[in-house]
């Protein structure tokens, strides 16, 4: 991992710098053995020290911390525990996920020498429609192509789906006059 420490109005010995380094190898090393890159800079804000600590894991995985105290040393692991707080939970939440996301092919074709005529079908089972906002649909959908949930707002499905420009679409086919007319007793 490439460990880049900078200072800002602050002088910095050596002492400090290895002290860093050892303690981001050791934090981060106990969620995710690769890291790419650390930054951590110090910095003077009138008499105390302010630390940004930014990491980058993997792919799309990365935690940023900040920490204000009286010592460049006690600021760097406050830092350094919020970091690794995120940490833990982005692989709690990636350990999860790859659980509940187990693929369940679909039976072979009747014949071997018969090709399939489409793309195949995979079943995702044992996954309950979680109701949610939007907002949190929307974080929740990570590197996932769609996700399907319970609108919290009126309890109607609804999709939010990750765009071919990267953008996040979101499909809501509540329109308000469903819930009105069951509210006066009628059909639509």
């Amino acid at each position: 991992m490439q460990i880049s420490v900078r200072a800002k109005q602050v002088r910095l010995g050596d002492g400090f710098r290895t002290h860093v380094a050892e303690r981001l190898e050791a934090g981060i090393g106990k969620y995710f053995d690769d890291a790419i890159e650390a930054t951590v800079q110090v910095a003077r804000e009138a008499h105390q020290f302010r630390v940004d600590c930014a990491v980058h894991v993997g792919s799309g995985i990365s935690a940023q911390a900040h920490a204000v105290t009286g010592s460049a040393r006690d600021s760097f692991e406050a830092a350094v525990e919020r970091l690794e707080k995120q940490l833990r939970r982005q692989k709690r939440y990636l350990r999860d996920h790859h659980r509940r996301a187990k693929a369940v092919p679909a039976p072979a074709p009747a014949e071997r020498d018969e090709a399939p005529a489409g793309p195949m079908i995979i079943a995702k089972t044992g996954d309950n429609v979680a109701t949610l906002s939007v907002g949190a649909a929307a974080r929740r959908l990570g590197s996932e192509p769609a996700l399907l949930f319970k609108n919290g707002a009126h309890g109607w499905l609804n999709l939010v789906y990750r765009r071919a420009d990267g953008n996040i679409g979101w499909i809501d086919p509540f329109d308000g006059s469903a819930a009105k007319a069951a509210a006066k007793g009628r059909p639509k």
